[in-house]
Parts: C-alpha cells; structure tokens; sequence
C-alpha cells in the first residue's frame, strides 16, 4: 500500500537477476520445515492491483526513482479531517432518558476494500431510539482517492444500513482476496460479504451470526489453524428499553447507570465451517460466561506456540485470558496467569485493549483502557507464562490517573522501532462535573513515548493542538492512509465529528513495510508473526493481527519503526506462518512495502516515497 523511495544501485543487472529469480521459482512447500527464500535487495514499482482483482500483481522489472528529500523537523497530528473530504458525525439517539447504550460511543475501522493498495476507513454509527425519531443515521465507507482526499461511498457500496451500531471487524473469512466486514450492534449483528466490485452484499442469515444482544467489539483469527478465519464477537450486558434502571449522580436528575446495574451477557465464537457458514461452538469452545461484561478483545500467543489466545477486557468483573489448549478448546488463565485484577487485587473498567511486543522481548504484554483514578494497565510477560504489572515502574499508571480511557493501541509513531501508546479519552458521564468538578467529560489524547527500558513519557503536549483537543473519544485506529511511510490516526468521538489525524515528519525515520498473504493458512495471515532483525543487530516482532483497542479495527500490513536513516541498513525477515510453516528472507532494503506470499517470498514491492503530494490538502486550523 505504501509507495517507498530506495536509493539507485549501480550494479542494476545483477539485482534484476536476484528480483527474477525471487519470483520466479518454485519452492517446495513444507508445513513443519523452515523455508529460506532467495534475498531481495530491492523494490519493483509494482502497479496497484486493479479494484476486481482478488490475486495479488507479481513484482515488475525495478525501477530507479530518484530519491526524494527526506523530511525533517518535529512530529506533529495534524487535523485533516475536512480537507479529506470526510464528514462524519456519530448520532447516540440521546433526548434525555439517560439509556445506558449511548455512551459506548462507535468504533472506526481501516480496510483495502477494493484492492488498490490504498486505506479506505469505515466508520460506525448508531441511531434515534424509535420514541424519538429524527432523522436517519447511517455507517459511512469513505474510499482512499489516493491523493489524501476520500469519497463517501457508503449508498452505492450497499452499507447504508440504519441500526444501532457500535464496533467492526475486518478480515476476508472466505478467502476470496477481499475483505469483508462484521458490524456489531445494540440488537442484532451483520456480516456484510465483499463483492469484489466495490458492493457488500448482508449474508448474515446465511452466515448465522447474527449474535443478538448488547455486543461490542469482534475480531477474526483462525483459533483451529484450519486455514479459515472464525469470529469472536463479545458481548457486554443484558439491557433494552424495557430492562433500563434509574441511576443518579446528583439524587435529583437521572444519570448514566454503571454496568453493575445489569446483568453480564456471554461473548460468543463461531466456527468458519468453510461453505459461508458459521457454527456457534461457544459451549464446547469453553467460553460460555454469562458474568462476563466484555468490551474488548486482542489477539496474541503469550507462550509462542503457534496458537492464539485471546485476551478479553471485561467492565467491573476480572479479565479473562484464554489459553489456546490446540484442541478446538479454551481454558481461562486471567486469575493464573496475573491479568485479571489490578495489583491491589480490584477489578477494573477495563475497555480498549492491545497485546505487542513493546519492550522487543519476543513475547507480547497487554495494554488495557480503564476508568478515571484506575490508570491504564501495562501487564508484560518474559515468557515463563505469568504477567507482570508494568503499569507503575513504566510510568503509565501515574500520567493516566486522571484520564479515561476507551481506545489503547501500541503503535511506533516516530518510527524509531519502539512501541509507543497512544489513547482515546472521554467520560461516560456529561454530567459528572456536577459530582467530581475537576473531571472533564471531554478529554484530551493521551501519547505516551517509549524511551526504551520499559519507561514511557507523555509527550501528548508536543505532537500538536489536534492531540490536545479535549474530545468525548471511543475508538482509535491507525494507517497509512497516505502512504508516506509513518502511521497517522482515526478517532471517533461520542455523538461526535471523527477526526483523521496525518502524522507529519516521522517518516524522516527509515521503515520498513510488509504485507502477508496466506496460502495454507488464511489469506489475511492474521495470527503469523514476522521477527525482523537488522543487520545491526536489532530485533523487531510483530503479530499481523486485527480487533484490538475499542470497537476499531487498524490496518492489516506491519510498520517496522527503523530508526535514522543508515547507508548500509538490510533487514532479514522470519516468517511464521499459522499453517506452522517458516519462510526467511534476507537483505531486504529498509523504505518500501514488500508483499510476501506464503512459501513464494516477495512477489511485490514498492518504494517510499516521502516526498508530499501536490494535492495532498492542508490541515485544520
């Protein structure tokens, strides 16, 4: 998706011989056995695949673009929400009673729905509760013109649906080459099937899971490594207009109930059966818990074996982490394992959630969203199989004590090859200033740099006024939507205008990008984990993963963060595929976007390129 800039190699010939080569031969494909495929020294300015075709384009004769003038000066947000054209507003239905659904806010979702190597962003929305109807609220699906403008093609692409939506999901459970989309819901659910030809067509019913109740966030993986994407979709409390409870801040007017008020509802997992059908193996799964009051969901394989575990933030009641016991079901180790309480032994309102490798140990730690006072949790593991709080010695517990936070994600925002956090803040109450005056309902960001030893710092004052800008926040997500190299932000706001934030200037930082394609395993490669390792020694992994931080969906391909530019940089990639296949490549150049196939190696790439585009529009004042 990513265009990259590379520096022009004399010796053209013997490196056009390499990139042949890399493409064009067979390799025997073995499950179990390790796979080394031949080294790519350069990108091949391979043309976008065209919006209906499913196959992915194999990589053209390299090219020599001249290298453009790095970027430089400080890293900056910039609001570029109406310049792109998009024009977003989340509708809760609120006219005064108070219903305990409008303040979850909707989530945001980044998704290549055409194939054009180019972000498009789908945001969710809710609507009137029917005693008060005003108007029609819709999801809006803005597609990438490639020029950082968008176009709202929500009607013509057949997503214009009115329910009262809250979180997506993305991922491509027929592996047909296009991504398809499961919005969750107040009601019931809906899986829309990716056309190929820029229309979604609903195939809940057929599908089966339409999962009524409250839901909140979902997430596809492949838990029984078949090759087939299933879907987790949790569930968050058992509420209507009927079952609504009166609650108060003040003893005088009616206030937004806490979900200790209501009753938990059991989050759910379909099995892909591979025919378009899904079967609700929940029960036998083991994950059958109607206590549990979920709200988030993140992917990881905290022991490294091959197999996803799920991690599930629940509000009020103990987290849940479930082990992956490679038999089609699950065992909760949350208490066991150090994740399911706070340190003090409480449990939290634990919201957003995201598992990374934050400290390039080779194991991932969990991020988790909580409530004003509670601080975000920081759990890191060494691999032994138990967590530990890092919440404290890190420095997160204490810069945000005062915040309340929904969507966390780890994401390298200046490229320097660690992880920073980024948050999503806002209250759920409007009315709270009336209990607790220095609370605010709408809160600024939260971006926490990692300074390496496990430590952070909140530089949220020095990234721009557009982080600053106190919001009602719910979901975050992050791509590269312009495809500059660096990682820019959507953010949505409770009964508010979402906001596109364009990361300026960290792209003076090399990187490298990389997209997978499963061949035995599923086609998203969702659950493989890529180890880079340059040739100064550095090691980076990463887990191509969806669901995480609130009701949001990030971009599929892997950003690695490679610090200041080097004239002899190469990186070697180890790849871990689901089917348990290992492919290695070795001296791949940093600044481009490289497609990998599985068991074939690179059969795209593209160079950065840094340079801003002269349409590219300016950000808000």
């Amino acid at each position: 998706m990513i265009s990259f800039c590379i520096q022009v190699r004399a010796a053209m010939g013997a490196v056009l011989a390499l990139a042949i080569f890399a493409t064009g031969c067979e390799r025997k494909s073995t499950q179990e056995a390790a796979s080394t495929v031949a080294p790519t020294t350069v990108a091949a300015a391979a043309q976008p695949a065209s919006p209906t075709t499913s196959r992915p384009s194999p990589g053209t004769a390299p090219q020599a673009p001249a290298e453009a003038k790095r970027p430089a000066g400080p890293i900056e947000f910039l609001d570029v929400t109406n310049q792109a054209g998009i024009h977003f507003k989340h509708n809760t239905g609120a006219f005064g009673k108070k219903y305990l659904p409008e303040t979850m806010g909707s989530g945001v979702c980044f998704l290549d729905y055409d194939n054009d190597g180019w972000q498009d962003i789908f945001f969710v929305n809710s609507m009137d509760w029917p005693e008060h109807r005003t108007g029609k609220s819709f999801p809006a699906l803005y597609h990438n013109n490639h020029d950082g403008t968008f176009t709202d093609v929500t009607r013509e692409s057949g997503l214009a649906i009115e329910t009262y939506g809250l979180g997506c999901a993305v991922g491509d459970y027929d592996n047909d080459g296009f991504e398809d989309l499961y919005l969750t819901t107040v009601g019931s659910n809906h899986l829309f099937h990716n056309l190929g030809n820029g229309k979604f067509a609903d195939v809940t019913a057929k599908a089966g899971v339409a999962s009524p109740g409250f839901s909140a966030s979902a997430v596809w993986f492949d838990y029984d490594n078949d090759g087939k994407l299933d879907l987790f979709v949790t569930h968050y409390i058992e509420w209507s207009i009927e079952k609504d409870q009166y609650c108060s801040l003040d003893n005088k007017n009616k206030s937004y109930c806490t979900p200790q008020t209501y009753k938990g509802e059991s989050s759910h997992l379909y099995h892909n059966k591979g025919n378009g059908i899904f079967e609700d193996v929940t029960k036998k799964a083991g994950l059958a818990d109607p206590t549990s009051k979920a709200l988030g969901v993140a992917l990881l394989d905290y022991e490294n074996d091959g197999w996803i575990d799920l991690f599930v933030s629940n509000d009020t009641e103990p987290n849940k982490l479930y082990h992956n016991n490679h038999d089609g079901t699950f065992t909760d180790v949350g208490v066991t394992v150090g994740v399911a309480f706070s340190e003090s032994g409480r449990v939290r309102a634990g919201m957003g959630v995201d598992a990374a490798d934050f400290d390039n140990s080779g194991f991932p730690s969990l991020l988790i969203g909580n409530f004003t006072n509670e601080s975000t949790s920081l759990y890191r593991t060494d691999g032994s199989g138990l967590f530990i709080d890092e919440s404290l010695k890190s420095n997160i517990g204490r810069m945000t004590t005062q915040s309340l936070t929904f969507g966390c994600l780890f994401v390298d925002y200046d490229l320097d090859g660690l992880l920073d956090i980024v948050a999503a803040n806002g209250h759920v109450s409007d009315d709270i200033a009336v209990v607790q005056p220095t609370v605010k309902y709408a809160q600024p960001m939260g971006i926490y740099r990692n300074l390496g030893n496990r430590k952070f710092e909140d530089v949220s004052n020095k990234l721009g006024r557009a982080i600053q800008k106190p919001v009602v926040g719910r979901g975050i997500a992050y791509a590269d939507f312009d495809n500059d190299g660096d990682l820019d932000l959507a953010v949505t706001a409770n009964n508010g205008p979402a906001r596109l934030l364009r990361n300026e200037n960290a792209n003076q930082n090399d990187m490298l990008r990389v997209k997978l394609i499963g061949t035995k395993s599923n086609r998203d490669a969702i659950g493989a984990t890529v180890t880079a390792t340059t040739n100064s020694g550095a090691t980076l992994s990463r887990m191509v993963k969806d669901g995480s931080s609130y009701l949001s969906q990030s971009e599929l391909p892997l950003t690695f963060g490679l610090g200041k530019p080097g004239n002899t940089k190469s990186i070697r990639l180890q790849i871990r595929w689901p089917s348990g296949r290992t492919d290695s490549i070795a001296n791949i150049k940093p600044n481009q976007s490289i497609t990998i196939q599985e068991g074939k190696g690179i059969i795209g790439a593209t160079p950065v390129k840094f340079a801003a585009s002269a349409t590219k529009p300016p950000a808000n004042p």
